[in-house]
């Protein structure tokens, strides 16, 4: 049998067989089925994308739970008809005003459309055999047009609320531990504006309490990263080396004499200045008043003994238990340490002897000089670390002026 058809080149006649495979040919491959729950799941991660609020959600819950399978599939029937009455009662109790009102903002996103009857209620035209012949309600099929498009911006706002998380979480740190570094610095130094440095971070944390876009985000945390520079130098420009606080006393004069031996004391400068009462037990989970970052960043070695990196003093005493038998100290060196010093503090003093390994002939001997030090109330390991942090003004003028330990 054939049958004329129009083309654009005028009327063409061909074959019934010929016209269907041209037809089959032609038409669009079938969308492949999506878990509608799944679907769901994924559209509420992206509900900022396509305009939609929680209550939207709600409504649109209320016309999956009418559809009776678990996929959407597009050979499948995708219109429910629910009444108004059965639609409120799914969406616990919600007024049929406003059920109107989020069916319309679900409808303008383009997850549902209205597919109405001549007479404008929902309803199933049933077939012979009592299957849906023809149904006029809320078609679901746009959802599953859209489902890969609802999964990519499912993906891309997680990704964003991740990034936000972290920067939420470093700026946190940041103002952590410069919180720490003004509490040093007011205590152990004189000379910067400790109270003006202190109300400009006091600003940074109001503005860090507002919620903001990522972009404002990076900025707040560069700009805290800039003050906790600021701080930093000024604290290592405002602690002085060894050699500037030898007294010129015949009695001190032991402690100046000329060390010939690389593994002498090039870690710290003026521990005099930190001297803390004398017969104190440390606690053994104390935090120091250091910020942890300042430690990180002066001591960068530890790095490569920490898996998942450092982020909180556990981190660091975890570190340094394990990399204390590689430096050769003994477990009895070590325990002594932390009862004398307490572990956050050991875990310091180790990891600052392990960033001058190359410069220390026996690192357990030297730690326990740091711990007799320390049971003298003579140790702190602020100096020690910014020795490190300044190497070329402190580290190399302390190590001409230091003694055998």
């Amino acid at each position: 049998m054939e049958i004329l058809t129009t083309t654009p080149f005028g009327p063409r006649r061909m074959s019934y067989e010929l016209l269907k495979q041209e037809t089959v040919a032609t038409a669009p491959a079938p969308l492949p089925q999506s878990d509608k729950w799944g679907l769901f799941h994924e559209l509420c991660a992206a509900r900022t994308a396509f305009g939609l609020s929680d209550r939207d959600l709600t409504v649109l819950s209320a016309l999956l739970s009418f559809h009776p399978g678990k996929n959407l599939e597009d050979a499948g029937a995708l219109i429910v008809f629910p009444s108004n009455a059965a639609l409120s009662q799914r969406a616990h109790g919600m007024a049929e005003s406003t059920l109107r009102r989020h069916l319309a903002a679900l409808v303008r996103a383009g997850v549902i459309r209205r597919h109405d009857s001549p007479n404008g209620k929902r309803y199933a035209a049933r077939g012979a055999d009592g299957s849906i012949a023809r149904a006029f309600g809320f078609d679901l099929r746009p959802l599953l047009v859209r489902a890969e498009e609802i999964a990519r911006a499912a993906q891309a706002l997680r990704e964003t609320e991740e990034r936000k998380r972290r920067l939420r979480e470093e700026i946190t740190l940041l103002k952590r531990d410069a919180i720490k570094l003004l509490d040093y610095g007011t205590e152990t130094l004189k000379g910067p504006d400790w109270d003006g440095l202190g109300a400009t971070l006091l600003d940074l944390h109001r503005r860090s309490r507002h919620k903001a876009d990522i972009e404002t985000a990076h900025a707040l945390r560069d700009e805290l990263k800039a003050f906790l520079a600021q701080l930093r130098d000024l604290i290592a420009s405002n602690t002085p080396s060894e050699s500037e606080n030898m007294s010129g006393n015949d009695s001190d004069s032991e402690r100046h004499y000329q060390n010939s031996k690389p593994d002498s004391s090039c870690l710290e400068p003026c521990i005099e200045n930190a001297r803390a009462a004398a017969g104190a037990a440390p606690s053994q989970s104390i935090e120091p008043r250091l910020p942890l970052m300042l430690v990180v960043k002066a001591c960068p070695d530890i790095l490569d003994y920490a898996e998942d990196g450092i982020r909180r003093w556990s981190d660091l005493c975890h570190a340094a238990d394990f990399v204390r038998g590689m430096m050769g100290v003994s477990p009895d060196a070590w325990q002594e340490a932390i009862q004398t010093m307490g572990r956050p503090t050991a875990a310091i003093a180790l990891v600052c002897i392990l960033q001058r390994i190359q410069h220390i002939r026996s690192p357990g001997g030297y730690l326990r000089s740091l711990t007799r030090k320390a049971a003298d109330g003579a140790f702190s390991p602020g100096p020690m670390v910014m020795a490190l942090l300044s190497p070329d003004r402190r580290a190399v003028d302390s190590c001409q002026h230091s003694a055998v330990p």
